[in-house]
């Protein structure tokens, strides 16, 4: 090569020299140094961020599936001083670069006034699918804050996400958000929004470092922008205005905060989500699964106002009620870990800030005084009683929520932490049965107090109240059960006891001192205490509590109740039932109620949805699915953000919102799947019909996915585990290698199959009958089959096969046998002949 030619290529190279200095890549990190930009894309290229350190340093594009969600205004961490506002794009000195591979630090992030000096360092790591954003931030003194960005995410608008879904259960629904500076504030970072017509989500994990906390609001700006603000902090945040976690036109929702000179630090986790994967409800055959999706996401996860408040009326006004019993419910449908965890832990701060000394629970708790009677509010938790009367079912509705979330999170710990206090919540209403027929009394004697006693808070019940009584039944079964888990064998004898003495006065006609009125077919709401009885209006509520709770279990009546009810929705056209078909008298309600139909006097408040679902569950579940596809199509009307809805136009009324609007969907998964989880195992009882066959979906229980698969009189369960097939209902459970099959999902255990390896093992129950008992196993292995509940001391033939042994029960009932299948067997063990 002649010498001429080297040096021509050699300054041919030496002239592109410059365009490699001013762009670069990196493992996916892209740098432009004339621009003073970085891009980092993940491998996927489902998300890329663009940071901008031109003037300071900010996030000024985050690309979700190859669509910018931010504003102008980007992603910038800042602080707010009685002085003014400081972000971190706006500074004039030079951002300092540090690449090391797929890891970049970017320091010399400085701003501040004269009360303290913000030096702080971003750190971005591409992780896989994800991208890890740590921030550093060194404070120069200890001073308050009015405010903090820790960071503040700007969005284009309120249309940009549909809402978020938070790491506590809860949601941000941005409709919401309608005015600027309406803010949602709550002590939790991690966030994952979603777009409901593309399904595309952005998934932001957030942990802050030792010994700091993090919170967030959200909002809308005076530039119509929907903006996440994280705010870590050295200790909680307190509220700004009382209590109250959403604010409307303020300028915070978070009180000013100390922070101390050092170093405090924060990591966001940011990834794509496929939103409609992996909140998919499945196949839902017969059902508009979309809709329940979205229903459970928004409407479902409204009521959790914050960390350890979760309830039924919801954020947008800071209530909630405790004499609500189906908390727990929602969160069994709801299905998500981080409900379930902030529920239990809602229990615990409402049995230590909510009970009063003598079993008494409060039933409400509030931002704000205003609602209660005199002298009952806390300013510093919230709890108080409501100014309308003693709303005695929010102490059956503790004990309710907390039985049936221990069924949920199977903590026995936890349970037992609740043990005392459930058993001084049902002993306060115990003592109330003062004339000993087995009827528990309310606080209020008789209309003339104008007191209310329940959760129709402005109708007169007194005295003898049916509604709270049905629901004492309830929670007296279901705690009995939890005395049981706890060894206290007892008083779940007396807790059982004393809900058959109930029952039996309950269901005396009124002529003798219970509540059945035969003469118009149905229960009456309550007596007074001069004998006198009221509420033949044909409540829904009653009736159907009174049914769904199993109070009621003549087949006749249950018959001319729903029969009527039924009737009387499908000649007035109702898309849902109201509260009362006919009206109350004056003297029996508020003159909010009046005249008829209005509010808690006719209105249709779907709240008590679930009761109606599980009372037709058992009787017709045409009639059951009927209502929860109505309830759907309302949904997607108009999101249910409502409190009620208008008995004649069947449009939306109430600014307050409740999330409880939901039970009839919930009722879908708990009352017609089956959906039944116990401490110990989970379990299927289903309702099906044959519109509903082919109903395929996943289900979590406790870090255990189970595949569900239903139809008609078929039901399946499956796991990593095991697979559990029958045409009855059960329960099933897997401990390392041995899986318990319980029939009727009842607690005896039935039939254990023990496995010498730990291979899944695949179960199918073909008939269950005290004489026949009929399974098959097609999972190839050596098992040890045990049954319980067999008759004592009596022979049995097993038939293998088609192969006769004989075998005979022992003294307790129990009878075992092993057996290799190196291929499906199909066994039969039957009492001798």
């Amino acid at each position: 090569m002649s010498r001429r030619l080297v040096t021509s290529i050699i300054i041919l190279i030496l002239s592109y020299q410059p365009v490699f200095s001013q762009i670069g890549y990196s493992k996916g990190i892209r740098y432009n140094v004339s621009a003073k930009t970085i891009t980092i894309t993940v491998p996927d290229n489902k998300l890329s961020i663009v940071i901008d350190y031109s003037s300071g340093c900010r996030i000024s594009q985050l690309n979700v599936k190859g669509r910018n969600v931010l504003s102008a205004s980007g992603v910038k961490t800042g602080i707010q001083t009685k002085s003014g506002s400081y972000f971190s794009d706006k500074q004039a000195g030079a951002i300092k670069i540090n690449k090391n591979g797929n890891h970049i630090i970017l320091s010399g992030i400085h701003y501040g006034d004269e009360h303290v000096i913000v030096d702080e360092t971003w750190g971005f790591t591409i992780n896989g699918d994800k991208v890890d954003w740590n921030i550093s931030r060194e404070y120069n003194n200890t001073t308050e804050l009015e405010d903090s960005a820790f960071p503040k995410w700007n969005f284009l608008g309120l249309n940009t996400w549909k809402g978020g879904i938070l790491d506590n259960g809860g949601m941000v629904w941005c409709k919401y958000l309608k005015n600027v500076n309406d803010i949602y504030g709550v002590h939790t970072g991690g966030v994952t929004f979603w777009n409901v017509n593309t399904g595309d989500g952005l998934k932001i994990t957030a942990k802050a470092g030792p010994g700091s906390v993090i919170a967030t609001k959200y909002s809308q700006s005076d530039k119509n922008e929907f903006t996440c603000q994280q705010i870590v902090s050295n200790e909680p945040l307190n509220q700004r205005y009382d209590l109250s976690r959403f604010v409307s036109q303020k300028a915070d929702v978070f009180a000013p905060f100390k922070i101390n000179k050092g170093r405090i630090t924060v990591q966001y986790e940011l990834s794509y989500e496929d939103y409609f994967t992996k909140y998919s409800r499945g196949s839902l055959a017969g059902i508009d699964a979309a809709s329940v999706r979205e229903l459970l996401n928004t409407t479902g996860r409204y009521g959790v106002v914050d960390n350890n408040v979760v309830g039924g009326n919801g954020w947008l006004t800071n209530w909630k009620c405790m004499h609500e019993p189906f908390f727990a419910q929602i969160g069994l449908a709801v299905d998500d870990e981080n409900y379930t965890r902030n529920f239990s832990a809602t229990l615990n701060q409402e049995r230590d800030e909510a009970m009063l000394a003598d079993g008494r629970v409060l039933s409400r708790w509030h931002n704000a005084a205003g609602d209660e009677i005199p002298g009952t509010y806390n300013p510093k938790t919230g709890y108080y009683e409501a100014m309308w009367g003693y709303t005695v079912d929010s102490q059956t509705g503790y004990v309710i929520n907390t039985s049936e979330q221990f069924d949920i999170n199977g903590d026995i710990k936890w349970l037992k932490s609740h043990q005392t206090s459930c058993e001084r919540a049902l002993e306060w209403l115990i003592k109330r049965d003062c004339n000993h027929n087995g009827i528990f009394e309310m606080v209020n004697n008789n209309i003339t107090e104008k007191k209310a006693s329940d959760w129709l808070d402005i109708v007169w019940a007194s005295y003898e109240n049916a509604f709270v009584n049905a629901q004492m039944y309830e929670a007296l079964n279901l705690w009995a059960n939890c005395e049981k888990v706890l060894g206290n064998s007892q008083k779940a004898s007396f807790y059982t006891t004393t809900a058959e003495k109930l029952k039996t006065a309950f269901n005396k006609p009124v002529s003798e001192g219970g509540f059945w009125l035969p003469a118009k077919k149905q229960y009456v709401y309550w007596r007074d205490n001069d004998g006198t009885t009221h509420g033949d209006n044909l409540v829904t509520p009653v009736n159907f509590a009174a049914i769904a709770f199993g109070i009621c279990d003549d087949p006749a009546r249950i018959a001319q109740i729903l029969d009527q009810i039924e009737q009387r929705t499908t000649n007035e056209h109702l898309f849902h039932w109201p509260l009362c078909f006919d009206s109350f008298t004056r003297e029996e309600v508020s003159a909010g109620n009046w005249p008829f139909p209005k509010y808690e006097n006719g209105d249709i408040f779907p709240t008590w949805g679930y009761l109606g679902i599980r009372a037709y569950a058992g009787y017709d579940k045409k009639i059951a699915l009927k209502y929860i596809r109505n309830l759907l199509e309302q949904y997607k009307k108009d999101g249910l953000s409502s409190q009620r809805y208008s008995r004649v136009s069947q449009l939306g009324l109430g600014e307050d919102i409740l999330a409880g609007i939901c039970t009839t969907i919930t009722a879908l998964y708990r009352d017609i799947y089956g959906i039944r989880p116990k401490w110990n195992r989970m379990g299927l009882e289903p309702h099906m019909s044959d519109v509903l066959n082919g109903t395929r979906f996943s289900y979590t229980l406790r870090d255990t996915v189970y595949d569900i698969s239903l139809s008609t009189n078929n039901y399946t369960m499956r796991t990593k585990g095991f697979s559990v097939s029958s045409n009855e209902k059960f329960g099933a459970s897997k401990t390392e290698n041995r899986l318990t099959y319980y029939h009727h999902n009842q607690d005896s255990t039935q039939l254990q199959v023990s496995q010498k390896s730990t291979h899944p093992i695949a179960l199918t129950i073909s008939s269950w009958m005290p004489q026949k008992i009929s399974w098959s196993v097609s999972s190839p292995d050596t098992y040890e089959f045990a049954f319980t509940q067999l008759q004592p001391e009596t022979n049995y033939e097993l038939i293998i096969n088609g192969k006769v042994k004989h075998l005979t029960a022992d003294k307790k009932g129990q009878l075992s046998f092993r057996q290799t299948c190196k291929s499906a067997v199909t066994f039969i063990i039957k009492k001798a002949a």
